[in-house]
């Protein structure tokens, strides 16, 4: 807490978003959800609270333009973001398979972070890859004409390159 103002000590990097946009009104909201989450990751419940205040818009404002647009997210993204397509071709050649097995191996929905912070799994219209189909992107990296046992080998991959650094 800042004993000055009461109010909880803001990260500087998000201070100095905020001092960008001086004479910003509402207009200013997805811009700086956008930077905010550029910079964090994500959009913490501080950022919002301060950008609220910065604007003079209440946190339920926030969160309710915040919520509308999927490209907001509001938890912090594993070590291996995964994003698995299910666009119309990678549907047609087996994402909904590749995508049950990445669920089913990490226990996790898609959304979510695993608890230990390693993985966060989002499902995305399209990659823009559909001749590589099924596709899934790993941290901006493709992985293309994926199976079940393919996207598992490369789970396992990924858990043992986190283990051999240990």
């Amino acid at each position: 807490m800042s004993t000055i103002t009461g109010q909880p000590a803001v990260q500087p990097d998000i201070q100095a978003i905020l001092d960008r946009y001086t004479d910003a009104g509402r207009d200013a909201l997805i811009p700086l959800l956008q930077e905010v989450q550029e910079t964090h990751g994500y959009l913490s419940r501080e950022a919002i609270a301060r950008i609220g205040e910065h604007l003079h818009l209440p946190a339920s404002k926030i969160y309710g333009v915040a919520t509308f647009y999927n490209q907001f997210r509001f938890l912090p993204l594993g070590r291996y973001h995964i994003q698995v397509c299910r666009g119309t071709a990678c549907h047609v050649k087996g994402s909904l398979g590749v995508l049950d097995a990445v669920r089913q191996d990490l226990g996790l929905e898609p959304g979510k972070t695993t608890r230990d912070g390693l993985f966060s799994l989002e499902v995305v219209a399209c990659i823009g890859a559909c001749g590589l189909a099924p596709v899934i992107c790993i941290n901006g990296e493709f992985h293309a004409n994926l199976t079940p046992q393919k996207v598992r080998r490369i789970l396992d991959e990924l858990r043992e390159e986190v283990e051999n650094e240990e």
